[in-house]
């Protein structure tokens, strides 16, 4: 059935940017994605947890256009809901659906041919790494001399870690991306990472390569807090977390045992976990055996923004004991809102949280204490209160904005001038013969 809900608005999408140098449109942006979106019959493209319009949009701040490539589904209809992903200036170039290494195999050849017929020569491309459709682009435009860049957005040496992926594959799926990864930074034009120091120790790019510190999260205004929140004497504690359950990534199964822990000792304590996935019957299963399936809620997907903050108003401590992480969307979102907040030691959730908050990845004893001396002392949740939220501030909209902004443009400056992140020869897009030139290491912020 055809959707009866209103087009994306424009926004960003009036002002068309103008390459200086030639007086013609900018390039237009390639971005590859590993999200899947759903297709309705009126052409529609719809996602429900994804990056939805609004999001693609900030590439329009340097690019005549974005073209999407993702996944794409066909549905009859969509849940209420799912947002729209293409609208003006963005569209969605569909690949073959698959999930998961297996189906890819299959469908392999019909992937490639796809994204064959997807890349342009003329458009820069733009990986949201780790990406396997992305990473297919990029050897192939590394073979036609043609340049790519690269949004860092997690290390796949911890999504594959032992504990975090259960496929007899993982180990090989570990090597292989974590060295995809590696050269694909070295071999760009420009990076950028979603943490300060974590990525880019891990992943460096090349000498000659524009770089970039921002992350995905959108804070605007109303979800700061004027002030941190006081702390509350209560009959029952509550501990929220976000994330979701479609793997074990999150570190729930840790939560739900210190949560055991905590009620074991006497605390009266309950948790909220927002999001879903294909493992939630297996945590609710282990919530069951350690005896308290009644102490924790698992409210489901919930709309991002107004409906996500009012879960985490109403908790003391936040918690993302996590196994891997780029930097974490959710975690920031908490701060924003004075939340006083305990998480792993994996990816830059130390560059967010005070040492005093830090545990150790799949250690429920430590995340029990940590929790413990936060909600035993109201000075101590204060403090991180305070903390936290000007700590937040370093992620308001405008400021994240800027950096994109630059980091964008001068990725299309360093495309029409033929550059690529050492120097060496470079086929131009558009151009046969190849074209000399070095592209000044600079940090864009």
């Amino acid at each position: 059935m055809l959707d009866s809900r209103p087009e994306p608005a424009s926004g960003h999408a009036d002002s068309v940017p103008v390459d200086e140098l030639g007086g013609q449109p900018a390039p237009r942006a390639l971005i590859a994605v590993e999200a899947r979106f759903a297709r309705t019959p009126d052409g529609a493209i719809w996602t429900r947890e994804g990056p939805a319009y609004d999001f693609f949009t900030r590439y329009l701040s340097a690019f005549s256009q974005v073209v999407v490539v993702a996944r794409v589904a066909d549905a009859p209809s969509v849940a209420p809901d799912a947002h729209r992903v293409d609208g003006p200036r963005v569209t969605v170039q569909p690949i073959p659906h698959y999930v998961g290494p297996w189906q890819y195999l299959r469908r392999r050849k019909a992937v490639v041919r796809a994204l064959r017929n997807a890349d342009e020569a003329n458009a820069v491309l733009i990986l949201r790494a780790p990406t396997v459709l992305g990473s297919l682009m990029a050897a192939a435009r590394e073979r036609r001399g043609l340049p790519y860049a690269v949004e860092v957005m997690a290390d796949p040496h911890t999504v594959y870690a032992p504990g975090v992926v259960r496929h007899p594959l993982r180990p090989w799926l570990r090597w292989r991306y974590t060295a995809l990864l590696r050269r694909q930074c070295r071999t760009a034009i420009g990076v950028s990472y979603v943490t300060e120091q974590y990525l880019q120790r891990r992943y460096p790019a090349g000498q000659h390569a524009a770089t970039a510190a921002y992350s995905s999260v959108e804070l605007p205004a109303d979800a700061f807090v004027a002030k941190p929140p006081s702390p509350k004497q209560r009959d029952e504690y509550v501990i929220v977390s976000v994330g979701s359950l479609e793997m074990l990534y999150k570190g729930i199964d840790t939560l739900i045992m210190a949560l055991s822990r905590l009620t074991a000792a006497g605390l009266p304590v309950r948790c909220i976990h927002v999001g879903t996935g294909r493992q939630q019957a297996r945590l609710e299963q282990l919530a069951t055996e350690l005896g308290v399936r009644h102490r924790i809620d698992f409210v489901g997907s919930v709309a991002a923004g107004a409906q996500v903050r009012q879960y985490l108003d109403q908790a003391d401590v936040f918690a993302m004991p996590s196994r891997t992480e780029g930097l974490p969307k959710a975690l920031v979102e908490a701060m924003a809102r004075g939340m006083p907040a305990v998480g792993s030691s994996v990816g830059g959730i130390p560059e967010l949280l005070a040492e005093e908050d830090i545990v150790p990845p799949d250690d429920h004893v430590a995340l029990a204490e940590a929790i413990e001396r936060l909600l035993m002392d109201p000075a101590k949740r204060s403090r991180a209160s305070v903390r936290n939220l000007a700590r937040a501030r370093d992620f308001a909209q405008d400021v994240l904005q800027r950096r994109r902004n630059a980091f964008y443009e001068a990725l299309r400056q360093a495309v029409s001038d033929g550059r690529n992140s050492s120097g060496r020869l470079v086929r131009k897009p558009g151009h046969h013969a190849p074209t000399t030139s070095a592209l000044g290491g600079r940090a864009v912020s």
